[in-house]
């Protein structure tokens, strides 16, 4: 038999509905206080629900969460009960938050500014509900579920998506605000990144050396982390050879490099990017 899902416990629940709702919260700001006054859009259901409103004079609280709802029941069949129940959570919040807050004056009434500073506040938002297990926008789901059928990925198809999306903006609130959006798209789109991955980029380091025992106790002791080492063969020499792997910051890439020039001129180092790092014995100790 299978493992059994593991439940999360009461104060994980509470962590995670808690930022949800705050990024739920920064969402609402964003399209109420920054986006919406000045005719700027998001991409996704935030886009269509924006030109929706706009044309209906339907709230948009009410649009956000009506466009949503058949996503949130794909997002329980396609994806888990959990993501459901979040994304369900932190569009909820989203929408009340956009009705509350449709009567603030706008911080600004410079469409750049707006664009800037939403897209921003907007990306916060959103990444902390992705980070912490939901959604606020359903076409990501539809790109999910199109992906089975169509030979595009889910990046490539949500991508379509918002182009068709924003370029509509221009019929209803002319090109200058289709010219802007797209500068808020693109600025919540990094933050998101930003937001869920955080300042301090995590890195993986793989060393192939002669020297591998030398670098690797050189890492250890100077750069203050712990190394793994992996056998490897090359393909063309048939040579057994050391691989080192460590897991760095981006703010310890420079002196990593150091080392191993210092050590080993000839030494083949590849440095990639890391989302996220768990367990192990990711600690640091001083650099010397």
């Amino acid at each position: 038999m299978g493992r059994q899902h593991k439940k999360l416990s009461k104060v994980k629940v509470l962590k995670r509905a808690i930022l949800i709702f705050i990024g739920a919260a920064f969402v609402a700001i964003g399209l109420e206080v920054f986006l919406v006054p000045n005719n700027v859009i998001d991409g996704g259901v935030v886009g269509v629900s924006i030109i929706l409103s706009y044309l209906t004079s339907v709230p948009l609280g009410a649009l956000l969460f009506l466009l949503n709802l058949p996503f949130f029941f794909l997002g329980y069949k396609q994806i888990g009960k959990t993501f459901a129940l979040s994304t369900l959570f932190g569009v909820a919040v989203m929408s009340v938050g956009t009705t509350l807050l449709h009567s603030i004056e706008p911080v600004t009434d410079d469409p750049l500014l707006a664009s800037v500073f939403g897209g921003i506040v907007l990306g916060i938002g959103v990444g902390m509900v992705i980070r912490y297990g939901g959604s606020l926008d359903g076409t990501e789901i539809l790109a999910i579920m199109f992906n089975k059928q169509l030979p595009f990925s889910v990046g490539q198809t949500v991508m379509f998506f918002n182009i068709f999306i924003l370029g509509s903006a221009g019929f209803v609130f002319g090109w200058d605000r289709t010219m802007y959006s797209l500068i808020a798209y693109f600025i919540a789109f990094k933050t998101i990144d930003i937001t869920m991955e955080g300042f301090d980029e995590t890195k993986a380091a793989w060393i192939i050396s002669e020297q591998a025992e030398e670098l690797g106790d050189a890492i250890l002791n100077r750069l203050g982390r712990g190394v793994t080492y992996l056998n490897g063969e090359g393909a063309y020499t048939g040579d057994n050879k050391k691989v080192i792997f460590c897991v760095i910051t981006r703010l310890e890439e420079a002196k990593l490099k150091s080392i191993v020039e210092d050590l080993d001129e000839g030494a083949f180092l590849a440095v990639g990017n890391l989302h996220e790092v768990q367990g192990g014995r990711f600690k640091k100790r001083d650099i010397h």
